[in-house]
């Protein structure tokens, strides 16, 4: 294993990681670890209400009403004063339940609140007869609202208790034309919803999923509370490319699983944009894979593949291929083996809820495999989150050897452990290591990777 870890820009911490025993073809295959990290820098501790925008929308059948009767006026009456908002109730089609009128958003203060707080009293919730089709009308709702309120931060709050029709075909479109306008945190209430779409919703407008038995209002104003201390809505990740590169993918590992698009960018054939969002003050983990035609590449060179930009910092993804049979030894670092730890990680929350749902079907040995593996490694990262997990549904006889026994459960329990499996937050990895800033372009400004020679910006030889 041939280990490659670059000094790194201040908010910058990049660990590439190539395997010794590739052999250097037209589909090699490159794996980076990128660490970005973002600082207050003085900055308030809340962003002011005023820019954000926020919908609450309540998909919920009337047999289930009392789940929202007290949450909802509870939040509504918790809003921070100036913040924009509208509540959507359900029907054949999400409808508007406040503001009322020919106004589409509401700002908040004590006479706003109150007033919404009363509204919610009458919301309209699913009845007999025709109901939205799945959560594509949700978002689609959301998206026609929150396009006449362009603020800092847009919001969707999803309160489901899985109540519309189960026919989801237009999902994955609606969720495409959603990309970059607005987040959403999907709370599920009730025991009848189906765990993945509200994972696909959580994954792709990267918020987060979960269940909630009791403590619907807190949940839903500690969300709001959250997005106040987003210190930037929308951060790209550029990675540039080496005209080898045939393919590039970037997925954020923690503090959240999220799948990121990338864009291309116009004028420029080898760059591509990652959007993300809702930044707050501290750490985030990515692995970035890089498919490279290497076929006309001299060996035993450095090579660098691609640039990585956020923010006008930037870090080269530099790595070489070996000759076979004489790759380096591993070299040990405070980075070292971060990308197999990921995806190591990724397995074990992919195996944990591959089993989870396995158990929920009744299909028994592929839920002893999955959980088994899942135990396995979670034991070897010490995720005792994971590990409790697996102890709600089977016996654990021996973690380390991924030794298991399933026990007798209800499978209608399964789907909060499920959108846990898929949406629980995890720690920043460990082990990246600090460096000092690179050199600063003299003509434009702009800092480069610390080992640069000329400015990714302008062009000009760096001093």
């Amino acid at each position: 294993m041939s280990s490659h870890t670059r000094p790194s820009q201040p908010g910058i911490r990049l660990h590439v990681d190539l395997d010794g025993e590739l052999r250097p073809h037209r589909s090699a295959k490159i794996e980076a670890h990128l660490r970005v990290d973002v600082d207050a820098d003085g900055a308030p501790t809340d962003l002011p209400a005023v820019e954000l925008a926020v919908i609450i929308a309540v998909d919920v059948a009337e047999p289930n009403r009392a789940a929202v009767r007290h949450a909802l006026p509870a939040a509504l009456r918790a809003l921070p004063d100036r913040i924009s908002f509208a509540v959507l109730g359900g029907g054949p089609e999400p409808v508007r339940c406040y503001p009322l009128g020919d106004d589409e958003w509401a700002v908040a203060d004590q006479n706003q609140r109150r007033r919404a707080a009363f509204a919610t009293g009458s919301l309209p919730l699913h009845r007999d007869g025709p109901r939205p089709a799945g959560y594509a009308p949700w978002a689609a709702g959301a998206r026609a609202l929150l396009a006449g309120r362009p603020l800092s931060v847009r919001h969707l709050v999803l309160i489901t208790d899985g109540s519309s029709s189960a026919g989801e075909t237009r999902l994955e479109e609606e969720l495409d034309a959603c990309a970059g306008q607005f987040t959403c945190d999907v709370f599920a209430v009730g025991a009848d919803w189906t765990p993945d779409p509200l994972l696909t919703l959580a994954e792709r407008l990267h918020g987060t999923a979960q269940f909630v038995d009791e403590g619907l209002g807190r949940a839903v104003t500690d969300a709001i509370a959250r997005l106040r201390r987003v210190r930037t809505s929308q951060l790209p990740i550029e990675v540039t490319l080496r005209p080898s590169v045939r393919q590039v993918s970037l997925s954020e590992k923690a503090p959240r699983p999220h799948r990121l698009v990338g864009l291309p960018r116009p004028g420029r054939p080898h760059c591509w944009s990652f959007p993300t969002h809702q930044w707050e003050q501290g750490s985030r983990d990515y692995l970035l894979t890089l498919v490279a035609n290497a076929d006309d590449d001299p060996l035993e060179t450095e090579l660098q593949f691609a640039m990585v930009s956020v923010n006008g910092v930037h870090e080269p993804v530099v790595a070489r291929w070996h000759l076979p049979g004489q790759s380096e030894p591993p070299t040990p670092t405070a980075g070292g083996g971060s990308v197999r730890s990921m995806n190591a990680t990724a397995r074990m929350r992919g195996a944990l809820r591959e089993g989870l749902t396995a158990l929920q079907e009744h299909r028994p040995g592929t839920a002893r495999e999955c959980l088994a593996q899942a135990a396995q490694l979670a034991a070897r990262f010490g995720t005792d989150w994971v590990l409790d997990e697996i102890r709600t549904v089977a016996d654990i006889e021996d973690a380390d050897a991924g030794r298991i026994r399933l026990r007798a459960v209800d499978a209608g329990a399964l789907g909060p452990m499920i959108l846990r499996a898929g949406s629980h937050p995890g720690a920043p990895m460990a082990g990246a290591v600090d460096a000092p800033p690179g050199p600063r372009c003299g003509t434009c400004g702009n800092r480069a990777g610390s080992e640069a020679r000329y400015c990714i910006v302008c062009g000009e030889k760096l001093l």
